[in-house]
């Protein structure tokens, strides 16, 4: 399985949320998360908003949103100019994941591999299904494949080489 967890702009940052509009007349922002680890805005004490680095006065949930002031923005009409940046954190801040887990932004730009070593494509995309995701493949010759997050498709996945290995049923490698 796939966390989701947008890459940052800078590969060492993970986006965790996006600022939507303000909530009251004291500052408090809407946050949108973008994570699946929503609970960790509680424990927080700061955060990267944008190029900025800003001080959690307060954080509670509200509906599907986080609502968070910030110290640097006291008053509505000041943070009103923080919506629709990003918040993110260092990549060392990730959430630990099980065996087997990874996060979406370290999925995205694998090279995958067939079990013959040949290069099927890349993967720019994870899509998320609900039963199982599926990484969607580009292929050199432009063609889009699609390739279920299973354990008995999928056979290795090494960060550290940026590859992933694949076993994919005859229908579907045929027609490749």
């Amino acid at each position: 399985m796939t966390r989701l967890s947008p890459s940052g702009a800078e590969k060492n940052r993970i986006t965790i949320g996006k600022v939507g509009a303000p909530h009251g007349i004291h500052g408090e922002v809407r946050i949108i998360p973008l994570t699946d680890f929503a609970d960790r805005f509680s424990s927080m004490t700061e955060v990267m908003v944008g190029e900025e680095l800003l001080h959690i006065e307060s954080c509670k949930y509200h509906k599907q949103f986080v609502l968070m002031k910030f110290r640097e923005y006291p008053v509505r009409e000041d943070a009103m100019h923080l919506t629709g940046r990003l918040l993110t954190v260092d990549r060392s801040e990730a959430a630990p994941l099980a065996e087997g887990e990874y996060y979406t932004f370290d999925i995205i730009g694998l090279s995958v591999y067939d079990k013959a070593g040949i290069k099927l494509g890349v993967v720019e995309h994870v899509l998320r299904t609900g039963s199982n995701d599926v990484y969607q493949v580009r292929c050199a010759d432009g063609r889009e494949l699609l390739i279920p997050a299973l354990k008995s498709v999928v056979r290795e996945i090494s960060l550290e080489k940026g590859s992933m290995v694949v076993s994919m049923p005859e229908e579907i490698s045929d027609a490749h």
